[in-house]
């Protein structure tokens, strides 16, 4: 079965098709081009414009990319203008923008008129905040999935490169924006046409839409080191009550010893420090992606005291919990993997 067949995509009901591409102060410069450089070959291809773009901002003024480049916007989503598409392209920050009432009165006014709604990495967020996507499924990049499906339950958030529905398309970002633009693309334009444009970007397979994202160095692990894995699965399944280090060793049928070993052969770090370590993963995703309280997170990351949490996130983020409550380009970043510089070169 085609991608076209699974979507259900109707033929172009007009030529040109009008796009509207909203972005976000800090918003991915390479998931803008990969949007916008199938449709140009697009049109190139057809010699004719199959597709009209409009670059929108919130205020009709340039907006930033988190490269520093800055994007001349055409117009702001307070102007005029209706679309048989609306892209939303965001990264950075994107929590100040979902509590935009305006924004989000945008968004339902084009899901009203019947536009596609696609998100791009962090503007799918931005759909679920205006309570379109509810309902619906959304590809979620794996750094955000926790934050998103703590804060929007009511959309189906996936750990796969992107979905296609017939008025809805999210996208995790990064180069899984090209696969699915090129996917739509075969199923609103012809599979002839978008193996053309695949083959004019050196694009040799399109992936599928269930595909999984590149996982975590925890997940390679996983598969790679028998008991040791089944150690970290259960640190996972147990972040809000962890277990202690003799419970984990009896579970997987070692002593704490051996357990010790395998982590620091393995990782570089003992099993205590790992398992900390995947504890304020989770805290930094819920302060920066959620508006749980600084309380909540911590009882979640397994802290039964607030100045155990704050003394731990402090040493190992250099700033207090309650001051980390934003997904910036200034706020302090959760590495991965954990141990890079321990791991031995196959488990890089």
């Amino acid at each position: 079965m085609t991608l076209t067949e699974r979507a259900d995509w109707p033929p172009l009901a007009r030529e040109p098709q009008r796009i509207g591409i909203l972005l976000l102060p800090c918003f991915s410069n390479f998931g803008l081009a990969a949007l916008i450089e199938p449709l140009s070959i697009a049109n190139w291809l057809a010699q004719r414009k199959l597709f009209d773009w409009t670059l929108l901002s919130l205020d009709g003024k340039p907006v930033p990319a988190s490269n520093g480049l800055l994007a001349a916007a055409q117009q702001g989503i307070g102007e005029p203008g209706e679309f048989d598409v609306c892209a939303v392209i965001a990264s950075f920050d994107v929590h100040r923008h979902a509590r935009d009432a305006a924004l989000k009165a945008w968004l339902k006014r084009q899901a009203a008129f019947g536009a596609v709604l696609m998100g791009i990495e962090t503007g799918s967020e931005l759909l679920a905040a205006a309570g379109v996507l509810d309902g619906h499924p959304a590809a979620v990049h794996w750094d955000n999935l926790q934050g998103f499906q703590e804060s929007y339950p009511r959309v189906q958030a996936r750990a796969q490169l992107y979905s296609v529905g017939r008025k809805r398309l999210t996208c995790a970002g990064a180069t899984a924006v090209l696969d699915m633009m090129l996917g739509w693309l075969e199923g609103v334009a012809g599979a002839g046409l978008a193996r053309e444009v695949a083959m004019h970007m050196l694009v040799e397979r399109v992936r599928e839409p269930q595909v999984g994202q590149v996982t975590g160095f925890q997940h390679r692990l996983h598969a790679q080191a028998g008991r040791l894995g089944r150690a970290i699965a259960l640190m996972e399944q147990h972040l809000e009550e962890p277990l202690s280090c003799e419970a984990l060793a009896a579970r997987v049928g070692l002593s704490r010893r051996q357990l010790e070993r395998q982590f620091m052969q393995h990782t570089g770090l003992t099993p205590l420090k790992y398992y900390l370590a995947l504890r304020l993963a989770r805290a930094h995703n819920l302060l920066q992606q959620t508006r749980m309280s600084v309380a909540q997170v911590a009882a979640s990351a397994g802290f039964g005291s607030l100045e155990h949490f704050s003394r731990a996130y402090r040493a190992r983020f250099g700033c207090t919990p309650s001051s980390d409550r934003s997904q910036s380009l200034e706020a302090p970043v959760m590495r991965q993997p954990l141990a890079h510089d321990h791991l031995p070169a196959q488990l890089r």
